[in-house]
């Protein structure tokens, strides 16, 4: 079993509850880790036996570029579809920061973190 890390997708998103999240949008970074049997794509070294870090940035994107009001629902549908699309995958763990939220207090980022696996289903940390 291998690692692969596509750690702090930029994307410009607008989610929220507020009504003003939704219009001016916000800055978020998107962390994905993967877990699967990566030692064919050790002796091999073709992309196909791997699992591809474009096509789970891809996910990202899309994923994010669909407004809701929490980041715990937008975390659940990039979780569900990187199992979806990408048979490798075991487990992933995923999370998402809304960068500067708006709160009243002088706070970076707040973070939402979400694990899954191929056999359970959706697994809270």
């Amino acid at each position: 079993m291998g690692t692969i890390r596509v750690d702090n997708i930029r994307v410009y998103s607008y989610h929220g509850c507020l009504s003003e999240e939704t219009k001016i949008g916000s800055d978020y970074l998107v962390n994905v880790e993967v877990k699967a049997d990566l030692s064919k794509a050790i002796e091999s070294d073709e992309l196909r036996d791997t699992v591809d870090y474009v096509h789970i940035n891809r996910i990202v994107v899309e994923e994010m570029g669909i407004p809701s009001k929490l980041l715990e629902h937008v975390a659940k549908r990039i979780g569900n579809r990187i199992l979806g699309d990408l048979s490798m995958v075991k487990k992933t763990t995923i999370s998402v920061a809304k960068v500067n939220p708006p709160i009243n207090g002088d706070v970076e980022k707040v973070l939402v973190k979400l694990s899954f696996k191929r056999k359970t289903g959706f697994k809270s940390l």
